[in-house]
């Protein structure tokens, strides 16, 4: 595609070389520049794009688009413009040629459960025979084909490639995750959503957004953005203190969901065990019952905002009960690790305050006997949810496990100690500190006796560890197996 094709709707202007070039893809990573790139300077967090213009150059890259260049190399096209992560996602949208507006794309937002309700509206859409794609923290999957992604919600020419890819393979829908981080930075500027789905908002990432605010206003974004296609709704959580905002706020017409409060579509008559989760919806005079295997009040509400958006869909009833009672679970969320124990163990990927008292909860009220949790918080992330963590873990807990999460740059006793006055400020809590996390989780499976319940939080179907720049292999449910594997020996 020829350089000005990509740069179309994108306010630039060339300082030297020809816009007529023939380009043949789009980074922002210098490493993964190939010959005849456009390669895409982004001013980001932790480096500057700017400062690898000679790694891209060196890699094949014919043109470079940033926001100030200084030394300009003979033979080369160099463009300016005011904001290149703006710049980078219409560039994206104009080489993929536009697939959002091809497919019909459904964002999920929200502090907890995206992908748990992206996954059950996958299963739901494909249970009707509409072919759907998927994108979220844990892949993104078209078909059988798995593609790894680096974040939740990747930059822009990856989300535009995975759409179009989508639409090549025939996909009618493709249902994602979107952060609060993509929507601040123009990730997702270029699609043209077909609804917005808003799950709850707690306390978590503060480190970036600063305050709840400015969390908050960063994924409303996503339901007042002027790109959205003619058939535009959204989907809120009812019960959610920010709900009424997200309401407000939607760019089209709005749909909610809930226990508590007047939603539109509502769940009553709730029942949850070890064995699933029974609860009968009411949606205006219909009501109809849903049988799931997945556990746990918040995978009511997960459900609820599927079903929400299959209605709208025109999905009939009976296809949703049958496509929900399908769902075994998602990997990592509530996951069981089974080897003939007489205990429960469970492997959960809540790392945020309110995602760890949702957990724990569900685990006590199915727990017969005693609660042992094992838990960490994340480095280089918001350290005002540590204590936070530590609290509800003490409070919900009969005992627990303090151990390393992903420290990244921090020192692992540097973040305990933030948890730990959260523990404290229980009394007679209970609770080991031990900072190895393979020692933390045998420590917790040795002590487990019968009608134990041990949560294993914060890493769920991650199959790694951060620490100091490394990437450690590292998986709870494998680690736990092989230790539970010892035990019945």
């Amino acid at each position: 595609m020829k350089l000005a094709e990509i740069l179309r709707g994108i306010d630039y202007r060339v300082l030297s070389g020809d816009s007529e070039l023939q380009i043949q893809g789009i980074a922002h990573d210098s490493k993964e520049v190939k010959k005849g790139f456009l390669f895409v300077c982004i001013s980001g967090l932790k480096t500057d794009g700017h400062l690898y213009i000679k790694d891209a150059l060196q890699n094949g890259a014919i043109a470079i688009l940033g926001e100030r260049i200084t030394e300009l190399e003979p033979g080369i096209c160099y463009i300016i413009t005011e904001n290149t992560r703006k710049a980078l996602a219409d560039a994206a949208s104009n080489f993929y040629r536009e697939p959002s507006r091809y497919i019909k794309v459904i964002g999920v937002t929200g502090t907890n459960g995206k992908t748990t309700t992206t996954h059950l509206i996958k299963a739901i859409l494909e249970e009707a025979g509409h072919p759907t794609s998927i994108m979220g923290t844990i892949y993104a999957k078209i078909g059988e084909t798995m593609l790894d992604m680096d974040h939740t919600t990747p930059e822009a020419p990856a989300i535009e490639e995975f759409l179009q890819i989508s639409r090549n393979a025939g996909c009618e829908y493709a249902v994602m995750e979107v952060s609060s981080h993509a929507l601040d930075l123009c990730r997702v500027d270029r699609i043209n959503f077909h609804a917005a789905v808003f799950t709850n908002l707690t306390q978590d990432h503060l480190d970036y957004h600063h305050n709840m605010e400015q969390y908050r206003d960063s994924k409303l974004k996503l339901f007042d953005a002027p790109r959205r296609d003619e058939s535009f709704f959204t989907v809120v959580n009812g019960d959610d203190p920010q709900g009424a905002i997200f309401v407000e706020g939607s760019g089209g017409k709005s749909h909610t969901y809930g226990v508590m409060s007047e939603a539109e579509l509502k769940a009553v008559d709730i029942e949850t065990g070890v064995k699933g989760t029974h609860f009968t919806v009411i949606n205006g005079c219909d009501r109809f019952a849903v049988n799931m295997k997945i556990i746990g009040m918040f995978n009511v509400y997960n459900a609820l905002a599927a079903i929400s958006v299959a209605l709208n869909e025109g999905v009939e009833i009976p296809v949703i009960q049958v496509a929900l009672e399908k769902v075994t679970g998602v990997a990592g969320r509530f996951e069981q690790v089974t080897c003939g124990q007489p205990f429960t163990v469970i492997v959960d990927y809540a790392h945020t305050p309110d995602g760890l008292e949702n957990i724990l909860t569900t685990a006590r009220e199915l727990c017969s006997n005693r609660l042992i949790t094992v838990f960490g918080c994340g480095g280089d992330r918001d350290r005002g949810k540590r204590p936070l963590m530590g609290e509800i873990a003490a409070r919900l807990s009969d005992f627990c496990v303090v151990t390393s999460d992903n420290p990244r740059s921090e020192e692992p006793e540097a973040i305990i100690a933030d948890i730990v006055p959260g523990l404290d400020k229980v009394v007679n809590s209970r609770y080991a500190i031990i900072i190895d996390r393979c020692e933390a989780i045998r420590h917790a499976l040795y002590l487990a006796r019968e009608g134990d319940f041990v949560v294993i939080a914060g890493k769920g179907h991650e199959t790694y560890q951060l620490v100091k720049g490394k990437v450690l292999e590292f998986d709870d449910r494998k680690v736990a197996a092989r230790i539970l594997s010892e035990i019945q020996i």
